[in-house]
């Protein structure tokens, strides 16, 4: 299973950036610190995910960070990808594994401690479980979680579990010792004006004694 070497995850929305272009500012969050990216560009057609997509990769390469393609598996394949993330609807992870190989990273999406278990149980190498907080890029998932699935999570399952939704910098001490092994963000890095600033403020406060 591939180490999840990772503590903050970058999951990308190029809605959420104040109308400034999305590449550069994966740019300046990698420089600034970010080692995993979630391309999660769910509208774009097939050709100009594929580019997007390759773009992303070369910045990635560049940075010694970790590309994972939200769902389509087959653009993962395709351009070499460190692996891929899963929704409740995708391929399953078993199939996903038997297409991607043992060393690609298959992380998954969860809405409940269920969720979680199942993910482990069919070979998921980590999990993003939210919303933990009221965010409105998550309110097509349901109400807000808190932090009590987190603690239970943490409890029942071994692979790492990593929180979404409304993280700020200052929420990250919580949500840690509540059990998450990281935090996954949006708009709270590509929403900030100053990019760098952002992950900085992030990678602090996850480094911080829990």
């Amino acid at each position: 299973m591939p180490r999840i070497d990772f503590l903050l995850y970058l999951v990308t929305d190029r809605h959420q950036t104040g109308g400034r272009p999305l590449v550069p500012l994966l740019r300046e969050a990698l420089s600034a610190g970010v080692r995993a990216v979630q391309l999660r560009e769910r509208d774009l057609e097939t050709r100009p995910l594929l580019a997007l997509a390759e773009e992303v990769l070369r910045l990635t390469r560049e940075c010694g960070a970790r590309l994972l393609v939200n769902d389509r598996v087959d653009l993962a394949m395709a351009i070499g990808a460190d692996g891929v993330h899963l929704r409740s609807d995708s391929l399953p992870v078993a199939v996903t594994r038997r297409l991607l190989g043992p060393d690609r990273v298959i992380g998954v999406s969860a809405h409940s401690v269920n969720d979680v278990v199942s993910a482990e149980s069919e070979g998921a190498d980590f999990v993003v479980l939210g919303p933990i907080y009221e965010t409105a890029s998550k309110r097509a998932y349901g109400a807000s979680l808190g932090l009590r699935p987190i603690e239970e999570a943490a409890s029942r399952c071994r692979i790492p579990v990593f929180a979404i939704g409304g993280i700020t910098a200052a929420r990250v001490g919580e949500v840690r010792r509540a059990g998450a092994f990281g935090v996954a963000v949006i708009s709270s890095i590509l929403s900030a004006a100053s990019v760098e600033s952002a992950v900085r403020q992030l990678l602090d406060a996850i480094k911080a004694p829990i």
